[in-house]
């Protein structure tokens, strides 16, 4: 059975791979492209109280690493590192933004929204680590023989998703490719995890 600190460990090393990419974009100093709303985006019009929903991100993570399968961990910390790699090279060749909301009015939703705001860099849109991360999380907490979870774990990733652009953190095209990303690292990593690193991953 995996214990607790090598999930930790794991955590630390795959989603804290993530503030690195997170920093060049924060680093950056010159103008990124302004994206456009699409369709989708005018469907889902910013919504401040969708910043609640949106905060559930912070839960997904650290549950997928606590709670996935031993024979995921790995796979889970690697797709991260590697997300983490392809966005911050994006970044930092190509930063995009959006044309934020204004956040006038008093309310909790706004305030964490201006939270956030002072948190995050507004050049690093696309492709969305949020989406890219959040598939990965739901990936790795898929089960077979459950298949309930596996409805709720899917409702709550769309949903996700959906507060993601209602927050208007992203915009549906940014979060689009980060989803897809996500996808098709899980896919790439989960390949490519040796065998050995599996069975220890059973066996400790």
């Amino acid at each position: 059975m995996t214990t607790a600190s090598h999930r930790l460990r794991c955590m630390l090393l795959g989603w804290g791979s993530v503030g690195l990419a997170y920093s060049i974009g924060a680093a950056l100093h010159r103008p990124g492209h302004v994206l456009a709303e699409s369709a989708l985006d005018r469907a889902l019009p910013f919504t401040p109280t969708a910043v609640w929903l949106y905060l559930s991100f912070f839960v997904l993570i650290p549950l997928a690493y606590l709670a996935c399968a031993p024979q995921r961990l790995t796979r889970l910390m690697h797709g991260m590192q590697a997300c983490a790699l392809l966005c911050g090279a994006c970044f930092l060749l190509w930063p995009t933004t959006l044309d934020y909301p204004p956040l006038a009015g008093d309310g909790v939703s706004l305030e964490l929204l201006r939270l956030l705001d002072t948190a995050d860099s507004s050049h690093n849109c696309l492709p969305s680590l949020h989406g890219a991360l959040s598939m990965l999380a739901v990936l790795a907490l898929l089960d077979r023989q459950r298949p309930l979870r596996n409805a709720l774990l899917l409702l709550w990733g769309l949903a996700l998703a959906a507060s993601i652009v209602m927050a208007r953190r992203h915009l549906a095209v940014d979060l689009g490719t980060g989803i897809l990303l996500g996808a098709l690292v899980g896919l790439a990593v989960s390949r490519r995890t040796p065998a050995p690193a599996r069975a220890m991953e059973v066996r400790a």
